[in-house]
């Protein structure tokens, strides 16, 4: 059997249309079954019905035969998403006669879905005379195929070949940064490419030698001009990603390595794609996806000194509107290749939601799409929709998606004026609670620490930004200056600073840690206390910086039980000591909290009486590890929900639990950045929300909206749900009674 399906698998594979690997599948698994008849239909979601494409038994018809949703065994194959095995398919209720196919000859039915990621694509059938049902052996062996054909008919949509779609497609990918775009997309081939370039000897190598350093140069004095138009408007971390790309540039080994290559014979082109193809797949065949996505960078870097080698000139396109800026790989110098009025958004084949270029993107605000499966020639030039929020990617999507998507983008604008007054007012809910908003600073580039008014403090500064951004530890004195220009920034308010947290979907990029599970290995507190010598400089720093300002919080991260905090608290008590015999003065004793993230810690808040000053939930992680799920794997993406029931009544018990032993907590996680996130844990009790620049004005226009005792009442009722689709109901009812569905309609 297994040697049959393979054999059908690579027909269907090999052929050179769709029609034509349909027609090949139905004639193969008649061959291989030795059934009479074969047969596929394919799914259409916007007319809702499905369509006999390819059959080998029944009579070909000259129009289409066509099923509802809700007619016939197929019907019912694609309602139930199982298969439906029938000895009789005349006396079942749900038999629907087609006239004209000859189905009535056929007695036995056999059916089962073609699903890819949870969407009924089509449906596989197959038919005999006698009446009998299908056996195991035969039921497994269509199930098996149809799940190989999900894939090869994905792929044939994302590409645009799906059938009655014309010239329609609707595409998705990461979102990567969000908003909304309607505009029409415009191609990027200027681009040189490293696959491009042939294996090519060099006459003169002293000439070639000349050439890369020429490139070197001027790819070094590109960096440098971005970074200084993008000055005004990026923050300082994120400038830092072109300093990222200079130190790569001025690399001591890989200028070696390029001239080492030319010096062999090899032109300078050959030379860079052999040398950065290397260093890339060392860097793309590591587990960890921090180190993954900078094998983009490494390419990136190539690229563009393959375009400073080139002697002809580029012209530089002119656009008389705003263009949807379509690329295989997204990088910081096609970005700023269109002017930042003229880009309404970005969609790439390639890369990640976390590379550097969707970093820059989210930090300019351009919505941006990640791993969008485009032919270009089908998309450029087309009026196109680009969904930031949930990945979408339409062109010439229809009038009435049209109309809704330019709806959503004016109420995005509208809502950003209407909230803009509310930055710099204190947050107090309708019936004037208090609500402290904070601010996540350090490793998302979408924040700014500069941006100091209108937030009560930083509850979150996350202290692995000078660890990422260089070639390896930091020393005491780097760490002092980067930590004491945070204090500085905030001089009458608390900065939370969190030790580092490296691992998982941080790992440093010189400090290789290869696990098969990084989220659940050595990463946070684990880390740092199994290098005490790391975790007591960084504490040194922390301290030596806080000196005069005496503003500053520490808070641990990973802790999964007491002994782990007790180890903790030794060591940050001996850099205490260390620093206070160093210092002449009074040093204050920063307040020490810790985040709770991981489960076990839920059932151990009664124990942190006395040991910590305060908490801060984590609410991205506490997902994860509650619902068991990866939240930057794909596949399962879907599953990682921090509005699912388990995750509120934590969010609840541990509300409560602080309340109970006068523990003061804060939210530091995406939820309370998020409108139903925020309204939900208010109601909870929470007076304390920590979150992205991005989002303050629109939290606290919406918390001066609502009256807690609303959102208490709201609480209650949506922590009774089983469901997080009850969740939603229930929250989407709540805010468009309050007059706030737009913050919802247009996206988080």
């Amino acid at each position: 059997m297994l040697t049959q399906l393979r054999e059908i698998v690579d027909k269907v594979v090999s052929a050179q249309t769709l029609i034509e690997a349909l027609d090949q599948l139905v004639m193969s698994t008649c061959q291989a079954m030795k059934t009479d008849c074969c047969s596929v239909y394919i799914a259409n979601h916007e007319r809702q019905i499905y369509t006999l494409m390819a059959t080998q038994g029944l009579h070909k018809s000259h129009r289409r035969v066509s099923l509802r949703f809700n007619q016939g065994l197929v019907g019912l194959v694609g309602r139930s998403a199982e298969p439906v095995n029938v000895a009789d398919a005349r006396i079942h209720p749900h038999f629907k006669h087609l006239p004209g196919i000859g189905e009535e000859s056929f007695r036995s039915f056999f059916g089962t879905p073609i699903i890819h990621q949870r969407q009924v694509l089509g449906v596989l059938v197959v038919q005999q005379r006698e009446q009998r049902e299908f056996d195991e052996s035969e039921e497994s062996f269509l199930v098996t195929l149809a799940a190989q054909l999900s894939g090869i008919l994905a792929h044939a949509k994302a590409q645009g070949m799906w059938f009655e779609q014309g010239n329609k497609l609707h595409l998705t990918g990461s979102a990567a940064s969000a908003g909304v775009a309607v505009a029409k997309a415009w191609w990027d081939d200027t681009q040189p490419l490293l696959e491009h370039v042939a294996p090519t000897s060099c006459l003169d190598v002293n000439f070639e030698q000349e050439r890369l350093t020429i490139a070197i140069e001027a790819a070094s004095a590109e960096f440098r001009r971005l970074r200084k138009r993008f000055d005004s408007e990026l923050q300082k971390e994120t400038l830092a990603i072109f300093d990222l790309f200079s130190h790569l540039l001025n690399d001591p080994m890989l200028r070696k390595d390029l001239k080492a290559r030319i010096a062999c014979g090899d032109q300078a082109e050959w030379a860079i794609r052999q040398v950065v193809e290397a260093y890339s797949a060392r860097f793309a065949n590591m587990k960890d996806q921090y180190l993954k996505e900078r094998a983009q960078d490494i390419r990136e870097l190539g690229q563009r000194l393959l375009f400073f080698l080139r002697d002809e000139e580029v012209d530089e396109q002119q656009w008389d509107e705003p263009v949807v800026l379509l690329t295989r790989e997204l990088t910081a110098a096609m970005l700023a290749t269109v002017p930042l009025g003229k880009l309404a958004a970005v969609v790439s084949q390639e890369g990640a939601a976390n590379s550097h270029a969707a970093i820059l993107s989210r930090a300019l605000g351009i919505p941006a799409i990640m791993g969008v499966d485009f032919v270009p020639h089908m998309v450029h030039n087309n009026l196109v929709v680009v969904d930031g929020y949930r990945g979408d990617f339409l062109v010439n999507p229809n009038r009435h998606v049209l109309v809704e998507y330019r709806r959503l983008l004016r109420e995005e604008q509208e809502l950003a004026k209407t909230v803009e007054d509310d930055l710099y007012k204190q947050a107090y809910t309708k019936d004037s609670q208090r609500i402290m908003i904070h601010l996540n600073a350090g490793l998302s580039a979408d924040t700014s620490i500069a941006v100091n008014k209108g937030v009560d403090g930083v509850g979150l500064y996350r202290t692995e930004v000078p660890f990422l951004l260089q070639r390896s530890f930091p020393s005491e004195d780097e760490q002092i200056n980067q930590y004491r220009s945070i204090l500085q920034t905030y001089p009458e308010q608390t900065v939370v600073m969190r030790t580092l947290d490296i691992g998982g979907d941080k790992p440093l990029p010189y400090l290789t840690i290869e696990e098969d599970n990084p989220f659940l290995g050595w990463r946070g507190i684990r880390f740092t206390l199994d290098h005490p010598e790391i975790f007591l400089i960084q504490v040194r720093a922390m301290l030596r910086a806080s000196i005069g300002l005496n503003n500053m919080d520490i808070l641990l991260p990973m802790i999964s039980g007491i002994a782990e905090l007790d180890e903790a608290k030794s060591l940050v008590e001996r850099a205490y000591q260390e620093v206070a015999n160093e210092y002449d003065g009074e040093l204050r004793k920063p307040r020490l909290g810790i985040m709770i993230e991981v489960p076990s810690m839920l059932y151990q808040l009664h124990a942190l009486v006395d040991k910590v000053d305060f908490i801060s939930v984590g609410s991205n992680d506490l997902t994860q590890y509650l619902l068991a799920v990866d939240r930057n794997n794909s596949r399962v993406a879907s599953v990682y929900d921090a509005l699912h029931p388990a995750v509120l009544n934590a969010l609840k018990h541990i509300i409560d639990s602080a309340e109970r032993y006068q523990l003061p907590v804060c939210v530091c996680g995406e939820l309370a950045g998020d409108p139903i996130g925020a309204i939900l844990l208010v109601g909870m009790g929470y007076r304390s929300l920590s979150m992205n620049t991005r989002n303050v004005a629109k939290i606290k226009y919406i918390l001066r909206h609502v009256s807690a005792n609303d959102m208490a009442q709201l609480a209650d009722d949506v922590l009774a749900a089983h469901l997080s689709a009850e969740v939603r109901d229930k929250t989407t009812l709540f805010v468009e009674h309050h007059g706030l569905g737009g913050f919802i309609r247009a996206g988080k």
